[in-house]
């Protein structure tokens, strides 16, 4: 009966993929709000910070890189992985990113090469170019290229405001795809209170979906330990995290809720190299 349930699940997910594509209506690519928390920090941001918004990368501090895995709602098919690698280099500072989801029935990717520029000690810009694809079993792959623009605001040396724009020209990218994935505008604001304590909030409009509204913290209540937690209104969902900082390790054990389908746990670790530039 287990079994039979997952492949249900998986079964639907995907002809409901196959359907949206056919019918041109647009989705967003599967994100999760976790890895993103603390893009708005200037002193907790972090190796998956731009990929809440590309601009963060020009003001990269140290290099880094990180994976995460969620066992969404418990099912194996609907497993969340990512990775993501920030570093400097001598043209610029850098980020790629690389998402899978779902089983070999039906799955989703998206791997992306961002940039990002000082404008100015109060604006930096961002922008990412995305390989994005759908594969269903026994139809054909479908891909396309997005692209993810990113603008951040430094309004005092506590506060930062972002615009990130994802995908904003919605056309098909060639004939396999009726429809590129929603486009989807995001913004959001961040406050460190402290060095140990911040605080965000942002809303997320996607094409054909009522606005989401977003808001969390993350607090480090001793230098090697933290937690953090943070809320999606468009589902009712939460989650929360706790975390280890040893050297140059970080390791995240995290949880998500949603209301209908449930719980999903995940891990997180991250490897910091440290090499600070001003």
């Amino acid at each position: 009966m287990k079994t039979f349930f997952h492949f249900a699940v998986a079964a639907t997910a995907g002809m409901s993929c196959f359907s949206e594509i056919m019918a041109q209506q647009p989705r967003a690519a599967i994100q999760q709000p976790y890895t993103t928390l603390v893009t708005y920090s200037k002193a907790q941001s972090d190796a998956f910070s731009f990929t809440g918004n590309q601009a963060v990368l020009a003001k990269l501090k140290n290099d880094g890189a990180g994976i995460f895995s969620e066992r969404r709602f418990l099912l194996s098919e609907a497993g969340f992985y990512a990775l993501a690698a920030a570093f400097g280099t001598a043209a610029g500072n850098v980020g790629l990113q690389m998402n899978y989801t779902g089983s070999a029935d039906f799955n989703e990717q998206k791997m992306g090469f961002a940039y990002a520029k000082n404008l100015g000690s109060k604006i930096d810009v961002g922008s990412q170019f995305d390989y994005y694809s759908y594969s269903i079993r026994g139809y054909k792959k479908s891909a396309t290229v997005n692209v993810e623009i990113g603008m951040m605001l430094h309004l005092s040396s506590k506060l930062n405001a972002g615009v990130q724009l994802i995908n904003p020209v919605n056309k098909p990218r060639n004939k396999e795809v009726k429809k590129s994935p929603a486009a989807v505008y995001k913004t959001g604001f961040g406050y460190d209170v402290s060095e140990e304590f911040f605080l965000t909030a942002g809303f997320i409009k996607e094409e054909d979906a009522p606005v989401n509204f977003t808001g969390g913290f993350q607090y480090h209540f001793q230098q090697q330990f933290f937690v953090r937690a943070g809320f999606s209104s468009d589902t009712g969902s939460g989650y929360a995290g706790a975390g280890l900082v040893w050297n140059k390790l970080r390791l995240d054990v995290t949880g998500g809720f949603h209301p209908k389908l449930g719980f999903s746990p995940g891990i997180l670790l991250m490897l910091n190299l440290k090499k600070e530039r001003k």
